[in-house]
Formats: C-alpha cells, structure tokens, sequence
C-alpha cells in the first residue's frame, strides 16, 4: 500500500486522515498533512534542519508531541518543512522518534501561506495500528 493523507470536511478546524504500512511512513504523512495546511509544501526547500526528539509510553502520544514540535517550530522560528527523516524504536516499554525536518524560513512570497495552525487537538485523534497498516485521525485548530 502506498502511504497517504486526505483532509476531511470538518467546521472551523482542519481534519485529516494519514494511513500507511509502517509507523514512521505514518507519522511523515502527517507532518506533511501539518505543512500543507499551512503553505504548499513542494515549495519548501530543505535549507536547514533541525533534529525532533520525541519519547512516549503510547503511539498516540509520540504522534501528538511529534506534531506539536512542528506547531512549535512554525511560530518559535518561522520554520516550514518538506522532507523528514525519522525513526522511531520501542524499548523500555516506551517510544522514542529522532526526526530530522529539513525546510526553511516561511515566504510568504513563494510558499503561498494558506491557514495558520495554532495547535494540534486531542479532539478525536487517535492511532489505529490495522492488520497490515497504521492509520491516524488528527484535527488541527485554526
């Protein structure tokens, strides 16, 4: 199966479902979904990169911190990204993801800004590990 993400009709927020074989292809999907909320991704030039520590005891945990480090990045050092290198490992009963995000300062002039996200929700996000695939539900406030 091919990785994926679509945006789903949602009131006020933006809603997305990312699906993939493997966990990291899960969770690069919806850092993507992230950014092409926010600017078109394509766009993006991996000039800089910046390394993502994550640790949690539950998948959804590490997806929703994984995330919110993205939110972060774009207001703390209006950074964008549009290629991510990540693992993720279980040891000691917990997860534990390294990502290098590669992007770039926003431009308003070539990455064609769409919607500011101000955060990731736990409103009906979830983590579904399926027979063969991994699937995740995730709205993000705007």
């Amino acid at each position: 199966m091919e990785a994926f993400h679509k945006f789903l009709d949602h009131t006020a927020d933006v809603m997305f479902v990312a699906k993939a074989d493997d966990l990291t292809a899960l969770f690069e999907q919806c850092a993507l979904a992230v950014e092409e909320t926010m600017v078109e991704v394509e766009k993006v030039k991996a000039k800089s990169t910046i390394k993502i520590l994550a640790e949690d005891e539950k998948v959804e945990g590490l997806l929703f911190s994984f995330l919110d480090d993205l939110v972060f990045f774009k207001d703390y050092k209006q950074m964008v990204f549009s290629k991510f290198e990540i693992t993720i490992e279980e040891k000691n009963g917990k997860y534990n993801l390294v990502c290098f995000a590669s992007g770039e300062k926003i431009d308003h002039t070539r990455h064609e800004p769409k919607v500011d996200v101000k955060a990731v929700t736990m409103h009906m996000f979830k983590v579904e590990h399926l027979e063969n695939a991994w699937k995740a539900q995730v709205i993000l406030d705007i």
